[in-house]
């Protein structure tokens, strides 16, 4: 049985599972041009590549733009996918992470406005490092906010507060 394993691993691929294999590389390509430029400097890719990418931000016609979307597909072919797929992947646990935070600010700024000092007194048991003073402020002025009918401003301080404050514990 074994004899057979091997002669199936020795068969070159098919024509139809190289094409896959370069569909899959130019998606990836692309997936390399959506990024911004802090992310691409992230990822382990050669100077031609970068170039490449750098070259299709700066072309306006559809045409110009399907031709070097298959160029960096070509030059996808000698890079390490395996590297930037995990860097790839890494960006996207990152986002879905910081959903995720975005998600437990707005909860706990409704529950805080909402609730009172009872969600604020859970919050303060929850997260102890946090910085009561400040928190205590910006609830505050957003009520005063809410009462006078004015842009919520504060209320967007206490958000990125939160927001902040949950990705610095979680570091």
């Amino acid at each position: 049985m074994e004899e057979f394993e091997d002669f199936d691993n020795e068969l070159p691929k098919s024509k139809t599972r190289v094409k896959q294999e370069m569909h899959e590389l130019q998606a990836l390509g692309t997936q390399l041009t959506e990024l911004g430029a802090a992310q691409l400097a992230e990822v382990p890719i050669s100077d031609d590549l970068r170039e490449a990418i750098a070259t299709l931000h700066r072309i306006k016609s559809n045409e110009a733009r399907r031709r070097q979307h298959q160029y960096i597909g070509r030059l996808m072919r000698s890079e390490d996918s395996e590297a930037i797929e995990a860097v790839m992947t890494r960006f996207k646990e990152r986002d879905q992470q910081h959903l995720r935070f975005d998600k437990m600010a707005e909860d706990w700024r409704s529950r805080l406005l909402d609730e009172g000092n009872t969600a604020q007194s859970e919050f303060f048991n929850r997260y102890p490092n946090a910085d009561h003073q400040q928190l205590r402020q910006l609830i505050r002025d957003s009520h005063r906010e809410i009462k006078n009918n004015k842009p919520p401003t504060n209320r967007r301080k206490l958000f990125r507060f939160l927001r902040d404050f949950f990705i610095q514990e979680a570091e």
